[in-house]
């Protein structure tokens, strides 16, 4: 690592799109921190990629993991510049390669259980929340930090509050998590203006990864590429923002 390089956290980036989104950040001269729940597997994402990448284990839904991941990125870098929250779940039950269609009807509103809601809500908002804040320390050490939280357009009110062909896929498991992140972005946004960090949410469109049983229009290159694009803006850009591919705002 050199003085000059700048230090990206990737959580849940041992494959789609936040291996990508690592992959891209290395090609861009970054150094990044491949974090994934399962060591080995984030050691053999990392393998596959160009660049200065060091793998660490981080279970967002698991405090313990997640203070040792902070300890780690202090005592071997001393601070932190860009964190990328991309870990997310879409779904707790439900059979092995099951189809979107399946699993649109059974986690409709009436249907879905609490426990499999408060499975998701534990990654995708909660397991957020906590990663934040216990990097919030090193971002502040950073010239010019930025979080930035992978969400999706369908955590968006305003487009589901419309008819629209995708709109039964709204649901208060992975739907309505990421309209929760979409708050709790702009919270952190709000609450670090001051400060000069920028939090921003971005969309990957629907992109074909394990997360949709690899159904989905765009590639993960495609998927990564907003996440990345606004990363690399440094202490430029805008705070608060929910976009889609390419700077293309997207509704909250």
């Amino acid at each position: 690592m050199t003085e000059t390089s700048r230090i990206a956290l990737v959580t849940g980036a041992n494959q789609g799109i936040g291996q990508q989104i690592a992959a891209d950040l290395a090609a861009n001269g970054l150094t990044v921190l491949l974090a994934s729940r399962n060591l080995a597997r984030g050691q053999a994402a990392a393998g596959t990629i160009s660049g200065d990448v060091h793998p660490i284990q981080l279970d967002v839904t698991d405090a313990t993991s997640i203070r040792a991941a902070a300890a780690y990125v202090e005592q071997q870098f001393g601070h932190l510049d860009i964190l990328i929250n991309n870990a997310a779940i879409s779904r707790a039950n439900g059979p092995e390669n099951e189809t979107i269609q399946d699993y649109i009807q059974r986690s409709r509103a009436t249907l879905i259980s609490v426990d499999e809601v408060r499975t998701i809500w534990e990654t995708n908002v909660f397991g957020v929340l906590a990663v934040t804040q216990a990097f919030v320390p090193l971002l502040r050490k950073s010239d010019a930090a930025r979080i930035i939280n992978v969400s999706s357009g369908l955590g968006s009110l305003t487009i589901n509050a419309a008819p629209h062909p995708h709109r039964a896929t709204f649901n208060p498991g992975y739907g309505a998590s990421k309209t929760a992140l979409n708050a709790i972005t702009l919270a952190f946004a709000i609450d670090l203006e001051a400060e000069g960090i920028k939090v921003n949410a971005v969309t990957p469109g629907f992109t074909a990864t394990a997360l949709t049983n690899y159904e989905g229009t765009e590639t993960v290159k495609q998927g990564a590429a907003e996440a990345v694009r606004v990363a690399l803006l440094g202490g430029e850009g805008p705070t608060g923002t929910f976009t889609a591919s390419v700077n293309e705002p997207c509704p909250w």
